[in-house]
């Protein structure tokens, strides 16, 4: 095998390797966590607001730290950021556990240790949505944005359906097992051995502060890739009702919740396998544009399904369609930004896209509270075909494009 075929497997590249079991660690004991805390919130309140809520609680910080989140991402060693995040999830993981322990759990805690991770997370996320094309030469940077995916969606699987079958025995060893996940990936993070340098330590400026605002604006494709992420997401949360669903729609338990969580990642796993071994190639943007319109039909099915397989099936179906949508404008966000800068960029992207998944959630929730739980999952399905359709005209250079286009200096890497 010639040497330029090996280096093509990203399995030959140490650090890809260590850092996607760092993302399966931590992805795992997240969703563990979540599952209890969505759980258990709706058991102690009965209310699909509260349930809004924890979204919205993970949704201000990491609003209110975007700045602050790019520029120490640019500044300092990524992976320390993230080995600090990890121990933040761990601290908020014990307090959970100590609450289950003692028969100490309120309303009130539960949202504090939402506010913990929601503060780790916002860290975390943009950190590692940078450091990833550090791992693999530039060429390389499509299939493992797929088999990092694949990493995440593995775990989100795995957590989901983990803690809602050791939760119907006990809470307590969920909280323990999510201070395992995330003390795991505190040590994988440790031994990563980066080739590239650590990045320099510009002056902190207002200027290079809104640094990643100014290129964005500037740059049609990115602009276009992060809205569309963000009012998709943001209209398509019905994540955060899946405990009313297994509970009184489908009245499948807490075991059903974990199912329903992890039907998704189902999906998305099978694809971003796949991805991960023969990226899209060609007519890229027609193929986010088409995976988007199959996450709102999934969504609408899954809103008026009464029937536990078919509400799974629907889920499955959302979350492969989902899973070519991030795969391509994940890609297309790293692709197109320097590494300098990826840190700030990544941080707002994490703004405008990772948190419409908290605020989407809030928003499901609200509806919720007003309509019923059917009605806001069918309105954010409905609303993220037109979002689709609406981007298509608004930016065409979205739907032209076609290959995935290295910038020439990064593709002499």
């Amino acid at each position: 095998m010639t040497a330029s075929a090996e280096s093509a497997r990203l399995r030959d590249h140490q650090p890809f390797v260590l850092f996607w079991f760092v993302r399966l660690a931590s992805t795992i004991g997240y969703h563990m966590a979540a599952v209890a805390i969505g759980w258990k919130v709706y058991e102690i309140t009965g209310s699909a607001l509260d349930l809004g809520l924890i979204g919205l609680i993970q949704f201000v910080p990491a609003v209110a730290l975007t700045l602050l989140i790019g520029h120490v991402a640019d500044r300092y060693d990524r992976r320390l950021i993230i080995r600090l995040s990890q121990a933040a999830y761990a601290l908020a993981s014990l307090a959970l556990f100590w609450s289950f322990w003692s028969g100490a759990v309120t309303r009130d805690i539960l949202f504090a240790v939402v506010f913990v991770i929601g503060c780790a997370r916002a860290f975390e996320l943009p950190t590692t949505s940078a450091l990833v094309p550090a791992t693999v030469p530039a060429a390389l940077i499509p299939r493992a944005t797929a088999g990092w995916a694949s990493a995440n969606q593995a775990a989100v699987i795995s957590g989901p359906a983990l803690g809602g079958l050791i939760y119907a025995f006990s809470p307590t060893l969920v909280a323990a097992l999510c201070v395992v996940s995330f003390a795991a990936a505190i040590v994988l993070v440790s031994l990563m051995r980066m080739e590239r340098s650590a990045p320099k330590r510009e002056p902190a400026t207002l200027a290079s502060v809104l640094a990643g605002f100014d290129y964005i604006r500037k740059r049609e494709r990115l602009l276009g890739v992060i809205s569309l992420d963000l009012f998709v997401i943001l209209l398509g949360g019905a994540t955060a009702l899946l405990p009313i669903y297994a509970s009184d729609i489908l009245h499948a338990g807490p075991l059903g919740l974990g199912i329903l969580r992890s039907a998704p990642a189902i999906g998305a796993l099978t694809v971003v396998t796949i991805l991960s071994h023969t990226p899209i190639e060609r007519h890229v943007g027609l193929a986010m544009f088409g995976a988007v319109a199959m996450f709102g039909l999934s969504t609408v099915v899954f809103a008026v399904s009464t029937w536990l397989p078919l509400s799974v099936f629907a889920l499955a179906i959302l979350g492969a369609s989902d899973a070519i949508s991030v795969v391509i404008r994940f890609s297309l966000v790293q692709i197109e930004t320097p590494d300098a800068m990826r840190g700030r960029v990544s941080a707002i992207n994490y703004m405008f896209v990772g948190t419409s998944n908290t605020l989407g959630e809030f928003e499901s929730g609200l509806l919720a509270s007003w309509f019923g739980a059917v009605a806001s999952v069918l309105i954010g399905g409905v609303g993220s075909l037109l979002v689709a359709g609406i981007w298509m005209m608004l930016f065409p250079s979205l739907r032209r494009i076609d290959r995935y286009e290295l910038p020439p200096d990064q593709a002499k890497r």
